[in-house]
């Protein structure tokens, strides 16, 4: 969802919504088709899967009836794009992820788990920090940033060179600041700077919570204040590794695209994925 709304937006600025002879808006889709082949061919990628979030809400909503209530609809553009997308990656040869009740997080995390039990690496392309926790050893969170192929590549090493904590602390981190886009608050009146130095020191939330009496009267205030949210906020959070899907490695092998591949974008009237398809092809 990350690289279709990035896709959407980086030409619906300019009204460049590129409809195809059914009317339908192509300008996402295209734009989400050609970041994933660019991404494949920096990658090298054996196998390769994409998840989704689905419409109808997660637990995360059961949990807090304001979590991400208040973001505004799609443009009218981008709502026929989501069906598209999916069915657009699936006549491309992907297999397209999701479990209704979770987020595409969800299941990023979980599939990472499965894989890491098979000995085998996976690396995670997206514009949404919050994978971030997700780093370790064995699994990388690519960034995406401005452009095509241009990513902000996260192992343990360089996540902690820029953060300063470990990346499964990110989780208290954002428990403490909460996060607006997702809309929860965390603890009123603490913000990223002192977040993170409450990490540092004390290492997660239960331990600063316990102790609370060392801080500054100001900040003590603030948390037991807060107590509440700052659980619901941990919670919210924290990426779930345990969604009920199973994907086995060996069906997202990537087989690459042939003549038949160009087929597909004349039936969807997909120009530019068609273009770059060609290109990969010689």
């Amino acid at each position: 969802m990350a690289l279709l709304f990035r896709s959407f937006y980086a030409t619906a600025v300019s009204n460049q919504f590129m409809y195809n002879e059914a009317g339908v808006p192509t300008n996402g889709v295209q734009g989400f088709v050609k970041h994933l082949l660019t991404a494949i061919e920096e990658h090298q990628s054996d196998h390769v899967g994409v998840c989704w979030d689905l419409g109808g809400g997660t637990f995360r909503n059961e949990m807090w009836s304001e979590y991400k209530a208040h973001r505004s609809a799609p443009p009218a553009e981008l709502s026929p794009q989501f069906d598209y997308a999916k069915e657009i990656a699936d006549a491309l040869g992907f297999i397209n992820i999701s479990c209704q009740g979770y987020e595409a997080d969800d299941c990023l995390g979980t599939l990472a788990d499965h894989y890491r039990s098979q000995n085998a690496h996976t690396t995670i392309v997206t514009g949404d920090k919050d994978i971030l926790q997700l780093v370790d050893e064995d699994t990388n969170v690519w960034i995406l940033q401005k452009g095509y192929g241009n990513y902000k590549k996260y192992d343990p090493i360089t996540f902690v060179e820029e953060w300063e904590i470990q990346p499964k602390q990110l989780i208290d981190l954002k428990a403490f600041m909460g996060d607006t886009a997702d809309g929860y608050p965390g603890v009123k009146g603490i913000g990223e700077k002192t977040a993170t130095a409450l990490i540092k020191k004390y290492g997660n939330v239960q331990t600063v919570i316990d102790n609370v009496s060392e801080l500054s009267k100001g900040q003590m205030t603030k948390i037991q204040n807060d107590l509440e949210m700052l659980d619901m906020s941990l919670r919210l959070a924290e990426i779930n590794c345990s969604v009920p899907i199973t994907v086995e490695i060996d069906t997202l092998f990537y087989k690459g695209f042939t003549a038949d591949s160009l087929d597909i974008c004349g039936y969807y009237g997909l120009k530019v994925v068609r273009r770059e398809i060609e290109k990969l092809l010689g």
